[in-house]
């Protein structure tokens, strides 16, 4: 891909009038957390442009695993959920108090997959999205971890994001990570290169998968980006993989990490 044609598509960014905007838990909280500032900058930049953007965030176990005393991400589900309802409360916190420098206001969305499974659940789910977004409230969803079960689980907050793009007919779709694009094989090996351009019908059957992110606290890796991907572009909405830490040159319309071709909606 030239760099003319990269710019090409980068300039669906900026005209996009609503975004979904995905971030891990690693990228937010731990040693992290002081990322929150600089991600808020960026969604309150394109948000200023009248851009209706929607935020989807993970980290309310990782955020409630040091209240509970926890050194590592707990394996049960009942503490699971007990860690995501101190974290999610301290979460939400941290970014309206960020965004108040803005004077942006959030909004806070619980989901589970059998609320995007049931009709009637899916319709109200996406009244109120509508409504917030009228209102130029910022949602920020999460996975409703205090009454998810195994079952039901989205699994991870990428396809949870794919799927938030879909409800609402975002025009693109981020996913942030710790890693500024997708790699033909894990970043750290030899001969690693980035890809920048993934056409709709490519189904990277020559991408060696290795895990995106930090070890510990999140759940997301390169195959479950991928998968968000494909899924929300096979919905009709493009996707960019970017990194976290380079967040506002992405939203900006920067030529940076890896971009999905959607397929044309019908």
């Amino acid at each position: 891909m030239t760099d003319a044609q990269a710019a090409t598509l980068r300039a669906e960014v900026v005209g996009a009038k609503r975004i979904v905007v995905k971030v891990g838990s690693s990228s937010i909280s731990g040693a992290n957390v002081d990322q929150i500032e600089p991600l808020v900058d960026a969604l309150a930049a394109t948000h200023a442009r009248g851009v209706e953007v929607i935020l989807v965030s993970s980290g309310a176990i990782a955020t409630g695993m040091p209240y509970l005393k926890l050194d590592s991400r707990p394996t049960d589900l009942a503490t699971q959920q007990a860690a995501a309802a101190v974290g999610q409360n301290v979460l939400i916190y941290r970014y309206q108090d960020s965004l108040d420098r803005f004077d942006i206001v959030a909004g806070q969305v619980l989901l589970t997959a059998g609320d995007l499974e049931n009709a009637t659940h899916r319709s109200n789910a996406q009244r109120a999205m509508e409504r917030l977004l009228g209102l130029r409230i910022l949602p920020i969803v999460n996975e409703n971890d205090t009454v998810a079960t195994h079952e039901i689980r989205f699994g991870d907050n990428d396809r949870l994001a794919a799927m938030v793009s879909e409800l609402v007919g975002a025009d693109l779709l981020v996913l942030l990570s710790d890693v500024d694009a997708l790699y033909t094989r894990p970043p750290h090996e030899p001969g690693a290169q980035p890809i920048a351009n993934v056409p709709f019908s490519d189904d990277l059957s020559g991408v060696e998968l290795g895990d995106i992110g930090a070890a510990g606290v999140g759940t997301g890796g390169a195959g479950t980006k991928i998968a968000a991907a494909k899924l929300a572009a096979a919905s009709g909405t493009p996707v960019l993989l970017a990194s976290t830490g380079n967040v506002g040159a992405a939203l900006a319309g920067a030529v940076t990490g890896t971009w999905f071709e959607a397929s044309p909606r019908p």
